[in-house]
């Protein structure tokens, strides 16, 4: 995914940091256990992957101890940018970057989740332990290291969410193909279930594709519609219209005779909706009405 478009700017840092009451005195708290950091690292990974590995769904994603090893690494150096100081863009554009990668090998988000998780608490015994005397700065500090968890947290989100989304678009486009098949002329075949947010969806799509294509004709096939309600079905009749604005007369094609049935007992006002018993009549009656002739070549 591209994560320029999550678009996190630095006014947009500065407001998540200022939510998180993440200040100064929070970065010196981090900065000042950055050489005990140092010094539980690699245990602390280590003592982690022999957790996760005692999992199937941990075993499931680290079969290859090339990997592992590469992994081990990174999270070191993770762990130990929590106490360098510099939480600004670039450290944002490298946090998004983990979650990225996480995703993108389908890492579960409980599992992504679990990590921290276990991080904090087997941070906050390393905090206390090495603050004995001092209780009170261990809970300082550990309060400063949540913080920033939380924030990285938010960003890890932000990548799992719209990775989400871009999926879910991309399934949208494929569910609801418009399709030219000649200068002038669409045919936006719908099968399966129809409700509303898909109703709404595909008259976008449509919309789009008139403009683009300059298209004078629609033949709009519901052969795969298994049923229709009356918010449906107004909303194709909302469709119709609005394509009609945009210079484009469409013809519905392949009405099921439950399916008219069941628009006739509803109420539906279908009186400007052009209709055809099939795609093939549609498509012809379309041809017509652009100007097109179809002529027989007999077969030499």
């Amino acid at each position: 995914m591209n994560l320029d478009a999550l678009d996190i700017h630095n006014d947009e840092i500065s407001a998540r940091k200022d939510f998180l009451e993440f200040g100064d005195a929070d970065v010196e708290s981090l900065v000042a256990a950055h050489e005990m950091a140092q010094t539980y690292a690699d245990p602390v990974i280590e003592d982690f992957y022999r957790h996760l590995l005692s999992f199937p769904q941990g075993r499931a994603f680290f079969q290859d101890p090339a990997v592992l090893s590469r992994v081990k690494q990174a999270q070191g150096n993770y762990f130990l940018d929590l106490t360098r100081g510099d939480y600004g863009p670039e450290y944002v554009r490298n946090r998004l970057r983990i979650g990225a990668v996480h995703q993108r090998i389908g890492l579960p988000f409980q599992i992504y989740l679990g990590m921290y998780n276990w991080y904090l608490r087997t941070v906050a015994n390393n905090f206390f332990e090495a603050n004995s005397k001092n209780p009170a700065q261990a809970l300082k500090l550990l309060l400063s290291l949540t913080k920033l968890v939380f924030f990285d947290i938010g960003l890890a989100m932000e990548v799992y969410l719209k990775t989400i989304e871009e999926q879910q678009e991309a399934i949208k486009e494929l569910s609801t193909p418009v399709l030219q098949l000649r200068e002038g002329l669409l045919i936006l075949p719908i099968v399966g279930a129809l409700n509303s947010a898909r109703a709404r969806q595909l008259t976008e799509q449509l919309l789009r594709a008139i403009a683009s294509r300059r298209a004078k004709m629609v033949v709009m096939d519901v052969t795969g519609v298994p049923a229709v309600d009356s918010k449906v079905a107004n909303h194709l009749v909302q469709t119709v219209a609005a394509s009609r604005l945009m210079g484009a007369t469409v013809i519905v094609t392949g009405l099921s005779p439950e399916v008219a049935q069941a628009l006739v007992a509803i109420g539906v006002d279908l009186s400007s909706v052009k209709t055809a018993g099939d795609l093939q009549s549609g498509i012809e009656e379309a041809e017509l009405l652009l100007g097109y002739r179809v002529i027989r070549v007999e077969a030499n």
